[in-house]
């Protein structure tokens, strides 16, 4: 049985030393090609991330800006409909008070010029 599979068997190679080199040569042309590839799609791929931190970025303007039309249309319809806090806008805007009412105001911190820098 072992004389049937003979021809099918693989023979050994006999380059010996030449046929490792050329293997070793067919790899590292192999890696090369790969690495050209990987330095091509290098710039799309940082392209993406820039483009996905954008648009993290504007969801988040996005997000402050529909906050801020909230309260600024909470703000009106407390204008039209409720007289109490037309008053109370009115008195605060020309420090004016009423008898008996104490008024306490809250400054934001102002920020020292060591401290301030220019958002980019």
């Amino acid at each position: 049985m072992n004389a049937a599979l003979g021809h099918f068997q693989n023979p050994a190679p006999s380059g010996g030393i030449w046929h490792s080199l050329n293997r070793f040569l067919i790899v590292l042309i192999v890696l090369v090609l790969a690495m050209i590839a990987a330095y091509r799609f290098l710039p799309e791929i940082s392209k993406r991330r820039d483009q996905q931190s954008q648009v993290e970025r504007l969801k988040l303007e996005v997000e402050t800006e529909r906050q801020m039309l909230m309260r600024n249309l909470r703000e009106e319809e407390s204008l039209k409909h409720d007289p109490e806090y037309v008053a109370l806008k009115a008195r605060e805007k020309l420090d004016l008070m009423k008898p008996g009412e104490t008024i306490y105001r809250l400054a934001p911190p102002v920020p020292k010029p060591t401290q301030m820098r220019r958002n980019k």
